[in-house]
Parts: structure tokens; sequence; C-alpha cells
């Protein structure tokens, strides 16, 4: 078996389908000592970077006031769920750009939402 057919073994097959400007929420496991736990973490997804078995994904969130981000591998044992809570509308790759903003101004529009937006503005302007 040669080092390709073993890391194509390694891919995980259970991992939603999420991008950049996604919220998730990310359940990994964690040890502390002998014991181990789930811990979640839940935030918007940055960027996306590598393919393969070297699949990353960063997550920010602000937690007390200030922003973390955690880097997570895409097919790691330790990855125990992935759970998208919102499809996000946005044009860029990678959302560095959301380190600088707070409040208001670091929110990304629902994608479903502005697809509901766009079908509405359609049917008004063709019954004029």
């Amino acid at each position: 078996m040669s080092a390709f057919d073993l890391q194509i073994t390694k891919l995980r097959t259970d991992i939603p389908e999420f991008g950049t400007g996604d919220e998730i929420i990310v359940r990994s496991k964690i040890k502390e000592g002998a014991k181990e736990r789930i811990q979640a973490f839940e935030g918007l997804v940055i960027k996306r970077k590598g393919s393969g078995i070297q699949e990353t994904f960063t997550v920010r969130k602000i937690a007390s006031g200030v922003g973390v981000e955690r880097i997570f591998t895409l097919h790691s044992p330790a990855l125990v769920d992935i759970e998208r809570k919102k499809e996000g509308f946005v044009r860029r790759s990678k959302l560095y750009y959301m380190r600088d903003r707070k409040g208001k101004a670091a929110r990304i529009q629902d994608k479903n939402l502005r697809l509901m937006e766009a079908k509405g503005a359609k049917k008004k302007s063709g019954n004029k």
C-alpha cells in the first residue's frame, strides 16, 4: 500500500458542506490529563486552506470582547462533529478583514435571506 492510498483511507466522509463566511459549531476532543472531553467552538469560518488530508480551516469568534481564532485540521480524528448554523453570503475566499470589524460592521448577510430578497425583487419588477 502506497502513502497516497494510506492518505485516501484516512479521509473523512462525514464532513458537511461549509465554506468561508458560514457560522459553524465545531466539536473536538480535548485531552486533560487522563480524561477526555468534547469542547464546542462556535464562530465564523474566515478561511479554508489546503486540500486532501492536510486541509485546514480557521474559525473566529469574539469571547469577552477579544477575538479568538482557532485552526482545525479537517480530517483530524480529534474532530467529532461540524454543524453549520448559518450560510453566509461573501465574495472573498479569505475574510481577514473581519479582524478589524466590530459590532454591526462584523455581520455577514445570510445567503438564504439574500436569495429570497433577489427573488422578491424580480417579482416586483415584473409587475410594472
